[in-house]
């Protein structure tokens, strides 16, 4: 067993700034000297991009559903045996989803800090942290980070009526040079914010703490059956995507690829005119719809591609990959453009949102998990090999593709749901 200070960084709802506190809190306690361990609860590209920024350190999927509680508890306690403070940023409200960040906060007994906008109430935040701290009986409540928020005098407002068992350990006040932009999957990718650095800087500077957290300490039990995959893919070469357009990369998903002992190169479809010598392909989701000129102009770099599929070397395409591998693809504007060709069948944006949630699909290597978030409709050709199953009871199972050594899915694989499964689909 070891110890460490912890806490879930929650909401009442999305949109409430958990990130921009969590990333507040990295930052400030990281200026300190400290050694800040981040974590992310579900499945999410985009607040890890900028809450890696503000810790200096890889972040981590918490997700009881795609990984299991002994994955979870591996990571937890490898961190607690390296950090000062572990910070774990929930995902929509508190007791949103099934799994919640509520569910992950009892297994582990990690108190929850619930960050609520104060920017349009008074006294009813109270109400709302008191709601939220005595919903469930087995939750550990801390208290409240007050986000949003215009003066001192609104701060002392908006807590005025806090019951006594419920601590406020401080506010951010609102101010667009610590807003973090936003597009249609959330926020803007970390790489993309010119000037991150100085937006999480400022937070942290304006964060005013009245109470530190450090003090609470978390007791973290050794998993009970540490994970050491099987060097499947020894002497293997995977080529990955990675830039502007295709970085949705759960950093789970590499080390085990590298555990496994598969050497990882990566590379850009945007600005590479050729593949590096490789073994096998990993396209992940990305932003592809935001770059239709550069990747369609990009004749070489198709080429290449469509090389490799024809050599009969695997590749593992997901949501974004799969839209670059497609005949063609329109942006929202209508605007259309030539992709690699290998899969018959064009996709084009949409306003609204396509399909969400979390899903597993039985592929013929086993099952693997993973989630789907996507704004585009897909008509192909091809006739899928299997659809995948939503976790929720009303979710839209996706197609999944196969065509010699190539994979193809909106769904975003958790590669170690399955390690067997995942180093099959990269083997020729």
């Amino acid at each position: 067993m070891i110890q460490c200070p912890a806490f879930i960084i929650t909401a009442p709802a999305s949109g409430q700034g958990k990130t921009t506190v969590t990333a507040a809190l990295a930052r400030y306690y990281r200026d300190q000297g400290l050694r800040v361990r981040v974590f992310k609860t579900g499945p999410d590209f985009l607040d890890p991009m900028i809450l890696e920024r503000a810790s200096g350190l890889p972040v981590y999927q918490l997700d009881l559903w795609m990984g299991d509680e002994n994955q979870c508890r591996e990571l937890l306690y490898t961190a607690a045996a390296a950090s000062d403070l572990i910070l774990i940023e929930g995902v929509m409200g508190l007791f949103d989803g099934n799994p919640s960040s509520a569910d992950l906060a009892i297994r582990f007994q990690i108190p929850v800090l619930a960050v609520i906008d104060g920017s349009a109430m008074a006294q009813t935040f109270s109400a709302l942290a008191h709601g939220l701290g005595t919903y469930h009986p087995d939750l550990s409540f801390a208290g409240v980070i007050a986000n949003r928020v215009a003066s001192q005098a609104h701060y002392e407002m908006l807590t005025e009526n806090l019951p006594q068992t419920i601590t406020t350990y401080g506010w951010l006040m609102r101010s667009s040079d610590i807003t973090l932009p936003e597009r249609h999957l959330g926020l803007v990718q970390a790489e993309e914010i010119s000037d991150i650095d100085r937006r999480i800087a400022c937070a942290a500077d304006t964060l005013n703490l009245v109470k530190e957290l450090l003090p609470t300490q978390v007791e973290f039990n050794a998993p009970t059956s540490p994970s050491a995959p099987a060097q499947q893919l020894a002497g293997l070469t995977i080529a990955v995507a990675r830039d502007a357009a295709f970085a949705f990369l759960y950093q789970a998903n590499l080390d085990l690829l590298i555990q496994m002992g598969a050497k990882l190169i990566f590379f850009s479809p945007l600005t590479d005119e050729t593949l590096p010598v490789t073994d096998a392909l990993y396209l992940p989701g990305g932003y592809p719809e935001l770059h239709l000129d550069r990747l369609s102009g990009n004749q070489a770099m198709q080429s290449a591609i469509r090389e490799h599929y024809h050599a009969g070397k695997a590749i593992v395409a997901e949501c974004g990959g799969m839209l670059y591998l497609l005949e063609s693809l329109t942006d929202l504007e209508g605007h259309t453009a030539t992709m690699a060709g290998l899969l018959p069948g064009n996709a084009s944006m949409q306003k609204r949102l396509t399909n969400l949630g979390l899903h597993q699909a039985t592929l013929p290597e086993g099952e693997l998990r993973g989630h789907t978030f996507h704004h585009s409709l897909m008509v192909a050709a091809a006739e899928p090999i299997t659809y995948s199953i939503a976790a929720r009871h009303h979710g839209t199972g996706e197609p999944v593709f196969r065509a010699k050594r190539l994979t193809a899915s909106y769904l975003h694989w958790y590669f170690p749901s399955n390690p067997v499964a995942t180093a099959q689909l990269f083997l020729a």
